[in-house]
Formats: C-alpha cells, structure tokens, sequence
C-alpha cells in the first residue's frame, strides 16, 4: 500500500459491494462528494526556498492539548461492517498514532468499549445528534463524560437524512447492533431498520441555537459544532460560545451541490477571527498536500473520515495506522519542499486559487 486510494482500491474489491456502496457514495448526483476531493486540485501551493527545513514539527494544538500530527478521524458508523473489531481497532490506531478519534453515536461498539480500548493515550471526542427524546441526547452526553471523553461534537446539517441512490439500489439494510442508541425507547427501530431510515426519524428536525445552548448547559466539556459551511452560520456559532467548528458538508452525504469545504474555509475563518473558536475541517482530504492546503488557508486540524474506513477494511488497526502514516509523511515532505520546518509556518499567502500563480497576492 503506497497512497491512500489504495485502501479505497482494497476495499472495493473486498467489500460486499452494497456496503462499499454506501460507504462511498453521497447524496443524489454526488456532485458535492465529488467536488470535495476536487477541488483541493484548484488551489496551488506557492513554496519558499532556501529555508533550513532539516528538522520538522508537525505537532497542533487543538483546546489546549499537544498532538503530533494536525489530523484526526472523523466519526463514521457501522465500522464492524468493514472489520470485525470496528470502532475498537480505529481507537487502539488512533490511540498507537497519539491523534483524536471522534466516536460516531451510531457506532457498533459501546462508548465505554471504546474509551476501553484507547487507554491510555487516547484522545477522544464523543459525536452526537440531538435527538427527539432530549433524554436520550443527555444519558448519551453523561456516558461520554464518565467514560472520559475529552470533547462534545454534536452534528447539526442533518435535520433529515440525505437521499441516497445507491443505498436504495442495493437495498442496503445492515442488521448491526448500534449499542449507543439500542435499549428502550430505541431499541426496535434501530435493530429493524436502516441507519438513514432511523436517522429520519429519531433525529429532531426541530433543532435550533437554543438546543446547543441547552447542549452546553449540560456540560463542562467543550462543544464543537461539525456540519457548518457559510460564514453566516459560523457567526451564529460564535454568537452561542461554541468551543470549535468542523468545516464539514457531511462527507456529501446531505445535501447535494453544497460547496467543498476547502472552498469555504477562508468565509469560516473570517467570521471567527479575534475569537477563541478553533476551526477545524474534514471532506476530500486524501494526500499529504491536501493536509497542507488546508492548514496553510488557517485550519487548525483536519479530519479523516472514508481513508480510515477503507484503513480499517484493509488490516482493522494495522491499516488504519498506514493510512494516518502515508499521510504523516506525505504532510511531513510537503513541509519540506514547501519551506516551512513547521506546520505553523504555513499562511495562507503560501496557497492560491486557480492555475494563474503569478497572479497571487503577495
């Protein structure tokens, strides 16, 4: 395995072919699926020469904690269907590289297990959705808090699920068990139905500023909103003292001809500037530059999602740990050859939109 798309190449060919549909796909035509990836080839990077570059420091800062690398694995479901140790194997591979695993509410192992299984360098983050019954919402806020948790990331582009044609094709209907949301008022319609099918009906459409607002009266820990793509909204999460945002248009999996998120990142970054937000970004990202582009333009991390899943189909946590090591080094010799012996030399002078380079701002 060289690239990351090698994973994606394994996986096709292993994968029973309904679930390597939807993992892959988007919503609808998949035009914003495919311009995520896309359009990290419109911007250009604009190197500096004759820098001392013989020694790198890829480490981040993200809420005050030092990590080695400025990537992190974004929450995705139903990982047992790609290996047989799921979300445990992703956490022991994100635990073994020192960098943040964000847990999906609708992953196949418990909170606890997980937070088992990254100990002791583990850093996790806990995904939720908001949930019609608000109790729900909060019992799965407590769990992540005793099971040590470091960070709250609650989804809010997903007041319904987005259409997806190919699940529809392959009559994709996995029968896993999703423990963070099976027993009581959960439990029969998540055992008999469809993760999107469920998601349509349980998540609350009706959610507001107000719920986040209830959400961080609720705890101590930070709040980071993930499915924000307009400076507007990213306003309005300053306005409700989020902690972070995750630039995010879910993978392309809602709603369909929104922008990539390397396109909106500098109108998110614009609208928190002078706050104490940290602003983060996951879509598309599948080399080492990608990694680089997307930190020079003012991400502070960046969140893998699809690479990891086809990691995890490949050798479960020994290829989840290749997938985040080809992108270490990819992202460590990008440094190099760019001149900056840090990940925090990089601005956004160093990246231009388009192929016209000599027409950049300098």
């Amino acid at each position: 395995m060289i690239t990351v798309e090698d994973f994606e190449r394994y996986a096709t060919d292993h994968l029973p072919r309904s679930v390597y549909n939807h993992v892959s796909a988007g919503s609808n035509d998949q035009q914003t699926l495919n311009d995520n990836r896309s359009a990290f080839k419109r911007y250009r990077i604009r190197p500096r020469v004759l820098r001392d570059v013989s020694r790198r420091d890829l480490s981040a800062t993200i809420l005050g904690h030092e990590f080695p690398l400025p990537i992190g694995i974004a929450p995705t479901g139903l990982q047992r269907l790609a290996y047989s140790d799921g979300d445990l194997a992703m956490a022991r591979a994100a635990s073994s590289h020192g960098v943040i695993m964000i847990l999906s509410s609708y992953a196949t192992s418990s909170i606890e297990d997980v937070a088992s299984a990254a100990s002791p360098a583990g850093h996790l983050w806990f995904q939720l959705y908001i949930f019609s019954d608000r109790r729900h919402t909060e019992q799965l806020v407590r769990r992540a808090e005793r099971a040590g948790y470091n960070a709250i990331v609650v989804t809010v582009d997903t007041p319904y699920a987005g259409k997806k044609y190919n699940d529809e094709r392959c009559g994709f209907n996995p029968k896993v068990r999703l423990p963070n949301v099976e027993g009581g008022y959960f439990n029969s319609s998540v055992s008999s139905g469809t993760p999107d099918k469920y998601d349509s009906s349980e998540i609350s459409p009706s959610v507001t500023w107000a719920d986040i607002q209830w959400l961080r009266s609720l705890t101590e820990l930070p709040v980071i909103v993930k499915g924000i793509i307009s400076g507007e909204n990213a306003l309005e999460a300053v306005a409700n003292n989020v902690d972070g945002i995750i630039v995010s248009n879910h993978g392309g999996r809602q709603l369909d001809g929104v922008p990539a998120p390397i396109d909106v990142l500098p109108e998110v970054l614009a609208a928190t500037k002078g706050t104490k937000v940290e602003v983060y970004m996951d879509g598309g990202i599948r080399q080492g530059t990608d990694v680089m582009k997307a930190l020079a333009l003012g991400a502070r991390a960046v969140f893998i999602g699809r690479p990891a899943w086809w990691g995890l189909t490949y050798k479960g946590e020994e290829g989840v740990q290749q997938v985040l090591q080809i992108l270490r080094d990819e992202l460590d010799l990008a440094l190099a050859l760019s001149g900056c012996a840090s990940v925090r030399d990089l601005n956004p002078s160093m990246v231009v939109l388009g192929p016209d380079v000599a027409e950049a701002r300098l």
